[in-house]
């Protein structure tokens, strides 16, 4: 099996180009079911707050979202409830500078971007990999190649300069080499 991450903005015939006989699979916000069920925007409900002592949110977006501090504005616990996969995003332009990541909506502590990556991002996702979409997942593992688009294409979760990929991290699950949590 071979799987690899190309940009959703490339063009279809640069895509077949460069994998000749490769599936291409959006995963998406925008992709068609079932696929769109890998998209971390995709409202599956009951996902695990980390460090949320029993609260739960729609979907992985909307718990990174909710716990996004800026200089302006604290948590947003209506973001967990966000069912319709628009309206999450909260931007530094409206609530100024990013300060960090609280450790739940209750939490004390900010972590740093790479580490909120780590110990928010990363466990949401996988929870919804093993948990919600484990058939997708299964079929994924049974194709022969196939190339996941995402917008982005970054699945090095220390590399700040790039938004982290969801696709490299679907990716890094099936090949068995998910990233370290701590």
């Amino acid at each position: 099996m071979a799987i690899h991450v190309a940009s959703r903005r490339r063009a279809v015939a640069s895509l077949a180009a460069a994998f000749p006989g490769a599936e291409i699979i959006d995963v998406t916000s925008r992709a068609v079911d079932p696929w769109v069920r890998l998209s971390p925007f995709y409202p599956h409900g009951g996902v695990p707050v980390p460090y949320g002592e029993g609260e739960t949110g729609q979907c992985v977006e909307g718990i990174w979202q909710a716990l996004k501090v800026f200089e302006h504005a604290d948590v947003d616990p209506a973001k967990l409830d966000v069912t319709s996969m628009k309206g999450l995003k909260r931007t530094v332009r409206r609530y100024g500078p990013v300060r960090g990541h609280r450790t739940g909506l209750h939490g004390e502590e900010l972590l740093s971007y790479e580490t909120a990556r780590r110990r928010i991002y990363l466990p949401a996702y996988r929870w919804v990999l093993d948990n919600r979409v484990a058939d997708l997942v299964g079929q994924l593992r049974g194709k022969a190649e196939v190339v996941l688009l995402d917008y982005t294409t970054n699945g090095d979760v220390a590399d700040l300069a790039t938004p982290l990929s969801h696709a490299a991290l679907l990716q890094l699950h099936i090949e068995g080499r998910w990233p370290d949590e701590a």
